[in-house]
Parts: C-alpha cells; structure tokens; sequence
C-alpha cells in the first residue's frame, strides 16, 4: 500500500505543477512587462545660491507627462547610487590654447566624483572618437594617467562622442545612474552622427548629459551658437545642466558644481497614463513647491513596449 501511495502521491504532484505552471509563467511575464512601463526621472533641486537640496519630501513634488498628471510610484534620494560616468574631452584645435590646464582639470574632477563602486571612461574627441581609459574603472590613478593622452586634434566630432558615450553606457550594468559629461566648444565639424541621432541616442541610453561649454569670446560672434543650441536642447531631453565657461580657469569650479549636484539627487518613477505608441516621445514636466528652486531633471522619453499593455 505505501508503494501505491507513494505513486498517486508523485502524480498529483506532477499534475499540480503542470497545472500551476503556465499561470506562474504568465504572472512572471505580466509582472516583466509591467515594470517596463515604469519610467524614472532623476533630479536635482538647486536653492537660489546653486546648493543643491536634499530633504525635499515627496508631497513637494508634482510630476505630469504630456500635461496629464502622474501618480509618483517610487520616491526616493540617491546620494550614495554608484554611478556611472563617460567623460568627453573636446581635443579639437579650437581648444588646444589651454590643453594643459583642461587635462589638470578633468584629472581633479576624476579625484572629486569617482567613489568606490562608480565607474568611470575617458574618451577624447576631435576628428574621431577615442577611449583614452582602456574600459571603464574606479581606479582613480588609472583614470587620471588617462587624461594625460588627450592630445590636440582637428576637427570636433561632437555628435558622434554623444553617440559612443551613450552606448558604451548601455553596455554596463544597470540600476546604477548613467552620466555624459562634456567639455567642448561646441564647435561640431567631423561627425559622421547627425543631431538627430545623438539626441536620440542620448535619450535611450538614459543618460544624464552635463556640459561645460567652453566660450572663447562672450559675444556671439565668432562663436558656434548653433552648436551651443543643439546641447542646449539634448540636455532638455536627457537632464542634466549646461555651464558655460569663459575662460578655462572656471573649469574647477564647474566639475565641482557637477560632482555635488550628482550625489544629491532625488529619483521619481511612475507608470504613464496614459500609455503612447511605442517610438513616441512623451514629455515630461516636473514642479517643486517650496520655494525659488532651480530644476534639473530629465523632461523627455522614448514611449517603449506596446500600447495598452497592462
């Protein structure tokens, strides 16, 4: 009789398994699509001294996507989140007058932002795009040996170091916050990428993009103030800010601006309502009562998925 029952035993087993198996299997695909949807926007709150804010609470937030009002699924601050950071140097010609102190500056930047668990590449762009780094570390020594190597070049192939920073970051490991950082003139010549392509590409990667943009003339003229607009923009859609640097002694002081804005961040997420088709870009608007503060946040995203899935 054990045998017998041992059997029959076995079998209902078996039974039950095929039966609950495919209603598991469906609520493992429902939960995987589900958190596809969720979008996160991360920001950074500036006083009216430029100090970023720490301790907002949740309720002083207001977030919509395409006018319509978000319900805010997670809320949280991400002072300590590793990050992950492609830093482009512009090598062209344009800016070789001060290469030197441009170098001795993004090495302090390197000693500045990079803490254990961050990773970080340097890459240099003039005719061509080149990673300086040999992959992306935390080794803070390696990484500042790097930008020794940023040599002068000709042209400033600008939308193409947009492209291959953003996808070298969608190869690292996700969860951890992703981050271009510029140093250019903005004076775009040699790119095979078109601006299109960049902003898009910058858009997927879920990068923040800052920039410090070198002026070497205050007044307009003579300056690539098309260029200028062009990252303008793509910071809109990605977040992140703009500095603008008339001469090269204000780099140190805007590395440091950028290194305390990104380990003093607060992440939204939410879940769109309603759902766009996939491929449209939805626009994100975000307010915080309180005070005069200064908004850096990511306002745009590519719609993924399909349309009405739950």
């Amino acid at each position: 009789m054990s045998r017998w029952t041992t059997i029959l035993a076995a079998s209902a087993a078996a039974f039950f398994m095929l039966a609950v198996a495919p209603a598991t299997r469906a609520q493992a695909d429902r939960r995987i699509r589900v958190e596809t949807d969720l979008v996160s926007v991360p920001a950074t709150v500036l006083d009216s001294t430029g100090k970023p804010i720490a301790d907002l609470p949740e309720s002083a937030f207001k977030l919509d996507e395409n006018g319509v009002e978000q319900k805010i699924a997670r809320f949280e601050t991400q002072t300590n989140r590793p990050l992950e950071l492609a830093l482009m140097v512009d090598s062209s010609m344009s800016t070789t007058m001060e290469m030197k102190f441009e170098n001795e500056a993004a090495a302090r930047f390197i000693k500045l932002v990079v803490h254990p668990g961050d990773l970080l590449g340097v890459f240099e762009f003039s005719d061509d795009v080149t990673e300086l780094s040999a992959g992306f570390s935390s080794n803070v020594s390696k990484l500042q040996s790097a930008t020794e190597r940023i040599s002068p070049g000709g042209g400033t192939s600008l939308y193409d170091a947009i492209v291959l920073g953003a996808g070298e970051l969608e190869k690292l490991p996700e969860q951890r916050r992703r981050v271009i950082v510029l140093v250019t003139d903005a004076g775009e010549t040699t790119s095979r990428s078109s601006y299109e392509m960049a902003r898009r590409s910058a858009i997927q990667s879920e990068a923040l993009l800052y920039t410090i943009l070198i002026r070497p003339v205050k007044n307009e003229n003579g300056r690539n103030t098309a260029g200028e607009h062009a990252i303008e923009t793509i910071m809109e859609s990605t977040g992140g800010a703009v500095y603008y640097a008339d001469a090269m002694n204000q780099l140190d002081a805007m590395f440091q601006q950028i290194s305390r804005e990104l380990r003093t961040q607060y992440l939204l997420s939410y879940y769109p309502v309603p759902k766009d088709k996939p491929g449209t870009y939805c626009r994100i608007e975000l307010d915080v009562s309180g005070g005069p503060y200064t908004l850096h946040y990511r306002q745009g995203y590519l719609a993924t998925g399909t349309q009405g899935e739950e």
